[in-house]
């Protein structure tokens, strides 16, 4: 009997923390959300990710080789596509997808 209550002890310290887990970010996040601060954050962040996304990618490209112009012909028509449509999901789509076909047809090894 005594391992059945310590299954039950843990099962329940388990569901414990883990409902905790899960109800701690909705309430830190309730004072956040009239902060001036995260409403600004909210505003800048996704431009500052993509950008960082950016740089970590391209930073040890070697643009000596052919098959490395492909990632920089995608980010052009990424960045077109924004521009021309202003629609993140078709400029994300897009460029992947004009990725996919230049590295495996055009500047395929």
């Amino acid at each position: 009997m005594p391992d059945t209550r310590y299954a039950i002890a843990a099962v329940l310290v388990a569901a414990a923390v883990t409902w905790g887990l899960r109800a701690l970010p909705f309430a830190v996040l309730t004072p956040l959300r009239a902060s001036s601060t995260v409403q600004y954050l909210s505003t800048r962040m996704p431009a500052g990710v993509m950008v960082i996304l950016l740089a970590y990618c391209l930073r040890d490209l070697p643009l000596t080789h052919a098959p490395t112009l492909a990632p920089p012909a995608a980010l052009a028509v990424t960045v077109g596509l924004h521009l021309w449509r202003r629609n993140a999901l078709l400029s994300i789509l897009g460029g992947t997808a004009a990725h996919v076909i230049l590295a495996s047809t055009v500047f395929a090894p």
